[in-house]
């Protein structure tokens, strides 16, 4: 017998809020139910969706729409009390990436979580992405990781930070550390392992908030990987993961490399899936590499993967492909680079 779909309200009708609503729509285990936003413009989001429109969580309790998941987009100070609300309800909640702000309260609602009937997952959807996992897959291939470069450079408009946007300018729960870096963290140790240790360098301002715009992170990890990685909202550039891969609609697609991965038997750039190495001859400079082009294929949306996953979740099938304690490993490590940042010193980091 075939099931009901699980049933999905919108946390947040932002920036995100609706493309996780699409993505619903295009996967059959699910179904929008409804918004919930107190900003007079989601209305029209909510009408384009052509789904009722709840002010507060406590208006969609009270209503025939309380569903039974629940994927939270709201700015990145709320995710805590806004989840752990929900989780009581008995909605079973996606929590957009960052889980929070601070590791202590990102570690109580762990704990909250652990007392409820509801399951708690957290969006660090590029794990679904192809390219990421055709990047996994490729790993073996390239022997022992030695070394990683990455980049995460792009210029972000003045409305991004003007408006509802304006939390992002905070020193505390806005910047690209904590809204962007965290994304390429989480991936780095879904890749590489556990980042043990970090080294920062804030990049120049050229805004007035209170927010960085950018760093430069020197990262080792428990294999003995080390890596670089720069990141920048406020540079001209396309080497990033949204216009490397194309998975923002709203960002042109360029293609260009945002990760490259040096290994004891080859190295491979990111996202054109460039494989360098010698294979089948002597490791030697003056000799030819070989250049292979890895297969990526084909998959849907990664929002759309990840909820097809997370209704899997819902129903008691499967455990999250990204968890709470997996988001809270990759928040002790940003927490770290913040702090080795502003004191100029390197920050051991937690492997557990």
């Amino acid at each position: 017998m075939a099931q009901h779909p699980v049933t999905f309200a919108i946390i947040g009708a932002g920036l995100i809020g609706p493309r996780h609503a699409s993505a619903i729509l295009n996967t059959p285990s699910a179904k929008l139910a409804c918004f919930v936003d107190s900003n007079p413009a989601a209305q029209e989001v909510a009408a384009g969706f052509n789904v009722p429109l709840y002010p507060t969580i406590a208006d969609m309790l009270a209503s025939t729409d309380k569903p039974q998941a629940a994927i939270v987009c709201t700015p990145n100070h709320t995710h805590v009390p806004i989840s752990k609300g929900l989780l009581d309800a008995g909605i079973s909640v996606l929590c957009e990436k960052p889980i929070a702000t601070d590791i202590a309260s990102a570690m109580e609602l762990l704990e909250h979580a652990k007392k409820s009937t509801a399951k708690l997952a957290v969006g660090h959807h590029r794990r679904f992405n192809r390219y990421v996992r055709a990047t996994k897959a490729a790993l073996p291939s390239l022997g022992r990781a030695v070394a990683v470069s990455g980049l995460w450079t792009i210029c972000k408009p003045s409305e991004y930070l003007e408006g509802v946007g304006e939390w992002r300018k905070d020193g505390t729960n806005g910047g690209p550390i904590l809204i962007n870096l965290v994304h390429d963290v989480d991936i780095l140790q879904f890749l590489l392992g556990p980042i043990v240790r970090v080294t920062a360098e804030e990049t120049i301002k050229q805004r007035n908030f209170d927010a960085e715009e950018g760093v430069a992170v020197l990262i080792r990890f428990a294999s003995g990987c080390v890596g670089t990685f720069v990141v920048s909202d406020a540079v001209p550039s396309p080497h990033n993961f949204e216009s490397g891969t194309g998975e923002n609609p709203t960002i042109p697609a360029r293609g260009m490399d945002f990760y490259r991965i040096f290994g004891t038997d080859a190295s491979l750039s990111v996202p054109d899936m460039k494989r360098w190495s010698y294979d089948g001859k002597v490791k030697d400079w003056t000799q030819d590499l070989e250049e292979d082009t890895l297969s990526v294929g084909t998959s849907k949306v990664p929002f759309e993967l990840q909820v097809e996953q997370f209704v899997q979740v819902v129903r008691g099938l499967e455990e999250p492909t990204c968890s709470g304690i997996d988001a809270v490993r990759a928040l002790v490590v940003v927490d770290a680079i913040k702090k080795a940042m502003r004191e100029g010193v390197a920050i051991d980091v937690p492997c557990e």
